[in-house]
This record gives C-alpha cells, structure tokens and sequence, in this order.
C-alpha cells in the first residue's frame, strides 16, 4: 500500500487517478459511438473491395479506389484498397474467352438479370433479355429499359447484388449505367447498357467449382441528397440493405437506437 506524506497528498492523488479513468471511460465509449455510426459506411466499402455479400467489382473502383470518406485513417485506407490483382483484371490481356477445349475446368455460366424499382419511383424497370450465356474472361453486353410513368422528370440511382456470393469478387462491370445517376425526362424511355465479364480465375477457385448459375439483380430507387450533398436511395436503410444483398448479415444498431433503450420513460 503506497504511503502518503499527507492526507491532503493522498485526496490528491486519488483524485488524478478517478481523472484518469474518467479520461479513459470517455474516450472508449466515444470510440465505440464512432464506429457505430461508421458500421454501415465501412461495411459497405468492405464489400466492394472483396466482393462480400455479392457485391461484384466494378473498373471504375479498380481504376480510381473506393471513395473513402475523410475522417477514415490511412491503414484502413491501404486496407480496403484493390489490390494490383484486381486492377490487373480489366487488362485486354485477361478479356479473351477460355474454351473448354483448351482448359477443361471452363464451362459456359448462365447470367440471368433480375431488377425491381422502389414504391416510391414511378417507374418501370425490366431487363432486355431475360439471360445469356458466358464463358470465363469472355465479355457481354446487355441492356435494362426504365420508362419514367410520371410527367415529372425524376433522377433514380441504382443498387445491384450478385448471387452467389462466392462469385461475386470475379463478376466485373466495365460499364454500366449504375456507376452514375439515371434522370428520365416526364414520360421518357430509355435503353441502359451493361457491359460485364466473369474473371477467368473463378476456374481456380473450389468454391466456385459447381456453380453455373449467376442472378445480376438491380433495385432503382428515387435519389435524395444526403448531409453532404451525394445523391443516394430514397427508401428506408434495410429497405437498401436487402437491395444489396446485405439482408442477411447484421449490422451495428445506430448509437440513437441503443441510447433510447437505456432512457427512463415517463
């Protein structure tokens, strides 16, 4: 037991120690709070970079990078950057069919398209063609067609999910009309083009072995403006999870949601 000069010394020092842990306490639950309201946000950015929950991969992230948001630290950056294998598969090199003749793991996948609108955008939303076929590295070109029901012009944005999941990180989109927001004109109908391919190293992977099977589903919503001034889906935050294919993978409860439990009632 430490052996104090004084009482005066010994208040004194017992009173920096409660500051300290008062200092502590603080900072651990700000901690926690923050990554609370960040769980969505970097759950989101985790998926696109791995192709989690069947979220493909795009050129455009492969090309540029997740958009980070500013407050994220550098490592977490590093972390959730593409790798150089993920730039390298949009190479010309690696867009060139595999024939089952030349390799026999390949074999044709059937791409079937899916797609669904939001209740609140008045518009109707159908794919051209209801599937097509590919082999591994062999690209394809398909078209979805939205025609805006109201006389009003409308800007929509766009949410799209692979299943499986585990083919997801070797479905690659060149181009497609969900990179940017979609405005129809009042009564206006338009052709929106799809540009994809399977990444020939889904022949490599044993746990894409018995798959032949892919659904590309795609959800339009109304756009809204957020606090930041990004135009994202209109429609409550499960409602954009399901569309994501996130429906089944529990995210952390907003810090408003857990504090209101704890709140006396009068």
């Amino acid at each position: 037991m430490p052996r104090y000069r004084s009482r005066e010394e010994m208040y004194a020092v017992r009173a920096q120690k409660n500051r300290s842990l008062l200092m502590y306490t603080g900072a651990v639950i700000i901690t926690f709070l923050g990554l609370t309201y960040a769980a969505v946000p970097l759950y989101r950015l985790f998926c696109s970079a791995t192709g989690f929950a069947g979220t493909p991969s795009t050129r455009t992230q492969a090309a540029s990078g997740p958009e980070f948001p500013e407050w994220m630290p550098e490592w977490l950056k590093t972390l959730l950057s593409p790798s150089t294998t993920a730039e390298d598969r949009f190479a010309p090199s690696r867009l060139i069919a595999v024939d089952p003749a030349d390799n026999p793991k390949s074999r044709r996948f059937k791409v079937t398209f899916s797609s669904s609108t939001s209740t609140a955008l008045p518009w109707t939303f159908r794919p051209a063609q209801h599937h097509v076929y590919v082999l591994p590295g062999e690209s394809s070109l398909a078209f979805y067609t939205a025609k805006n029901n109201s006389k009003d012009d409308i800007i929509g944005v766009a949410t799209y999910n692979v299943t499986p999941d585990r083919i997801a990180p070797y479905f690659s989109k060149i181009e497609c009309f969900c990179f940017d927001e979609q405005k129809l004109l009042g009564s206006e109908i338009v052709d929106m083009p799809l540009l994809f391919f399977i990444d020939k190293d889904v022949l490599d992977d044993p746990n894409c072995r018995n798959v032949e099977d892919v659904v590309l589903s795609y959800t339009f919503f109304k756009a809204r403006r957020n606090q930041q001034g990004q135009l994202e889906p209109d429609a409550p935050e499960d409602v954009i999870q399901k569309s994501l294919g996130f429906e089944s993978y529990e995210l952390a409860k907003k810090a408003s949601d857990e504090s209101s439990k704890g709140a006396p009632r009068d």
